[in-house]
């Protein structure tokens, strides 16, 4: 088996009680078949307390009147890892924030966002990220799938993120080339042109096509930033406070209409260049998360561009919520604030099927 991890997935470290979120609130917490065959033998005190707070129909464990888990002790530990250690936590809890991504012969992991320690660690980075492979014995299990098309995704995701990477090019135009190269892409696969792919592929190599998609910018960047964001409201909510931070932003945003609008980005974008410079390394490593983590899922729907639209609409999605927090704290802003925002995005975007689908029928 083929392991494919992010540079950084090593400097992950939980930090537990210290962090100023917790993943076990908010979100029903999905228990394996063999951790619940392995609970049902636990005895003593804590075994009679283990059968009571599990949903055994629904496979999850329960939680009380503000979402968070049974076993979640009021100084945010882990009452299940104290008594039975790191063995006796189910495959959810054992792997978050890791995703993983199951292929014939491939593993491809990443670290989630929706860790405030993981969004730390990666708007912290300045260098490109580097995606580290290497060889381990493991079973294999994962869909049927077209092996070809994935062959030609994981070419595709690799040029994307090289594009993403070259710092050389304006961010603005490097988003327009992989908006661009997906659409490409997707149009050869269903032309039955897969192997032709790589012509799209040496397009984009070419450094005259970065003059020619420079033109096009304009014409494709998002026209009706508040239709795009309203989308936002027929998610499925995990968290209570989500929906009240969506309207909050709109309102910010939105509620004085365009000319105020245009004006607040303007002063935004000039205040960001001069205060967090950082913010254009900051949005290519979201990018290249974003890209890494979903593109080559399109092997199962043959939705190559809606992977990367949903990449870009996520970082647009993401820096409009900056621009409202910058309004709100009188026009400031720091890199808490930027983590907070990401990482809240992440969870009620991340961890719902419906919503990443919404996400990818968004139209930019």
């Amino acid at each position: 088996m083929l392991y494919t991890i992010p540079d950084y997935y090593r400097q992950f470290q939980c930090t537990a009680d210290r962090c100023e979120d917790t993943c076990c609130a908010g979100w029903q917490i999905v228990i394996d078949n063999k951790s619940l065959h392995k609970y049902r033998k636990v005895r003593g005190k804590f075994g009679r307390r283990l059968r009571r707070s599990i949903h055994w129909r629904g496979k999850t464990f329960r939680q009380d009147k503000e979402k968070r888990c049974a076993f979640l002790e009021p100084d945010n530990l882990c009452s299940m890892y104290t008594e039975l250690g790191a063995k006796g936590l189910c495959r959810t809890c054992r792997l978050y924030p890791r995703h993983v991504e199951e292929f014939e012969g491939v593993r491809e992991i990443t670290l989630s966002v929706s860790c405030p320690e993981v969004a730390r660690i990666l708007l912290g980075k300045e260098e490109p990220v580097c995606f580290l492979t290497y060889e381990k014995e493991g079973e294999e299990e994962y869909e049927d799938y077209n092996p070809f098309l994935y062959s030609k995704l994981a070419d595709g995701q690799k040029e994307i993120l090289g594009i993403l990477q070259n710092r050389k090019i304006e961010l603005k135009e490097r988003i327009e080339l992989v908006l661009s190269l997906a659409e490409d892409m997707e149009r050869y696969v269903e032309k039955d042109k897969l192997f032709s792919c790589d012509e799209v592929f040496e397009k984009y190599r070419e450094k005259c096509v970065c003059a020619e998609i420079s033109e096009t910018v304009d014409r494709k960047f998002c026209r009706n930033p508040r239709k795009v964001f309203r989308k936002l409201y027929t998610m499925e909510f995990l968290r209570e406070d989500w929906e009240p931070h969506l309207r909050e932003t709109e309102d910010i945003l939105y509620g004085s209409g365009r000319e105020s609008y245009k004006k607040t980005q303007e002063e935004f974008a000039e205040w960001l260049e001069i205060h967090m410079p950082r913010w254009q390394v900051q949005c290519e490593q979201l990018l290249v998360y974003f890209i890494a983590t979903y593109f080559c899922g399109a092997v199962y729907d043959g939705k190559i561009y809606a992977k990367a639209r949903m990449s870009v609409v996520s970082v647009f999605l993401i820096y409009e919520m900056l621009v409202a927090r910058w309004c709100k704290n009188e026009r400031q802003l720091d890199f808490e604030d930027v983590v907070e925002i990401v990482y809240r995005y992440s969870r009620e975007v991340e961890h719902s099927d419906k919503n990443l689908e919404l996400l990818e029928r968004i139209e930019y």
